[in-house]
């Protein structure tokens, strides 16, 4: 059974810090391509980060400078550390893996929720 849980959220003021996390199970985690994305209410969800099988990190435009992904392939863990939080990076993240060798498969997490106020 595949899963993927993450963690790490919560709220925190503007200007703060936040590490989330990603942990795999059930799947071989470093053919896998992991991204986060987020979905704040009433809007649709957007990608955010994303890290390949290789370590190779992206970023969107908007947390560009702020957000680092990294991976972990021995704890089938990627983390998203996010600084200098503003409140319109509140929204439930959540995690995807994306394999594109080996046969096409996605699996999604259930996310956790970051809420940016004072």
């Amino acid at each position: 059974q595949v899963q993927l849980v993450e963690s790490g959220g919560g709220l925190v003021q503007p200007g703060g810090s936040l590490r989330l996390s990603c942990v795999a199970s059930g799947i071989i985690f470093n053919r896998y391509s992991i991204g986060w994305y987020r979905q704040a209410p009433g809007k649709q969800r957007e990608w955010v980060a994303g890290i390949t099988s290789a370590g190779s990190p992206n970023y969107a435009d908007s947390v560009k400078d702020r957000f680092t992904i990294s991976r972990d392939n021995a704890k089938n863990t990627v983390y998203l550390q996010m600084n200098s939080l503003k409140s319109e990076d509140t929204a439930v993240y959540y995690c995807k893996a994306d394999r594109l060798s080996y046969g096409y498969a996605s699996y999604w997490g259930q996310g956790t929720q970051v809420t940016v106020s004072a």
